[in-house]
């Protein structure tokens, strides 16, 4: 018996690629900044940005230092653009998200998310529209580890308080999440409604998992 839900955050309950994009290039444009001089730095701190080690803001502040182009400005500038991205993210959602997580509490089932996210996101989803409906959040910036390690998925797990087969996870694939959540006892669905969207070619079917076409499909499985 499924007695909760677990979701991954980007590509899966929200999108990108719904709003103009704010990514390491037009972070380096607005800096005047080379673009692959900023992309290495910005790629080679990821993990640590990722498990909470450094805050956007510092790694922005590291990348504007090393190459000549700090200011209290460009800072606040940077800083400013990346998090109306990550805020207008939950603007344009798939129309069905709500409903589907408003479906799943009405049928008493617990919702639960792990994101692998960086402050500025983890701040952005804390402040959105689909916090309330989490009864447990796995934030790996907060929690100081990340998909696909396994201790993520028994934290939420504990949160929840449920068993790893009585729950099913819903993600677009990144970071090797469908594999590690069945390697859990999980379920694991493959989250491909955002794949129709024109601008976003980033999400690969998975032929050995179970796709959803739309965010209603879950509530076949509970």
């Amino acid at each position: 018996m499924i007695k909760a839900v677990v979701f991954d955050m980007y590509e899966t309950l929200i999108t990108h690629y719904r709003t103009p994009l704010y990514f390491s290039e037009a972070m380096a444009a607005d800096a005047g900044v080379d673009t692959e001089r900023f992309r290495n730095t910005w790629r080679s701190l990821e993990n640590d940005r990722t498990i909470g080690r450094i805050t956007f803001e510092q790694t922005i502040e590291c990348i504007l230092r090393e190459n000549n182009a700090y200011s209290e400005e460009m800072l606040k500038l940077i800083s400013k653009k990346r998090r109306q991205t990550k805020d207008r993210c939950f603007e344009t959602m798939h129309e069905g998200i709500i409903p589907m997580l408003e479906a799943l509490k009405a049928k008493g089932i617990k919702i639960g998310l792990i994101s692998n996210c960086f402050s500025e996101e983890a701040q952005a989803i804390k402040e959105s529209v689909l916090f309330k409906y989490f009864d447990a959040a796995c934030l790996s910036y907060e929690l100081k580890m990340r998909k696909p390690e396994r201790e993520i998925f028994d934290c939420c797990l504990k949160r929840l308080g449920v068993k790893a087969d009585e729950c099913l996870y819903i993600g677009d694939g990144g970071s090797g999440e469908l594999e590690a959540a069945k390697a859990v006892g999980m379920k694991p669905l493959q989250a491909m409604w955002y794949s129709y969207d024109e601008n976003n070619d980033v999400i690969e079917r998975k032929e050995s998992f179970t796709a959803l076409d739309e965010p209603e499909d879950i509530l076949r499985y509970v």
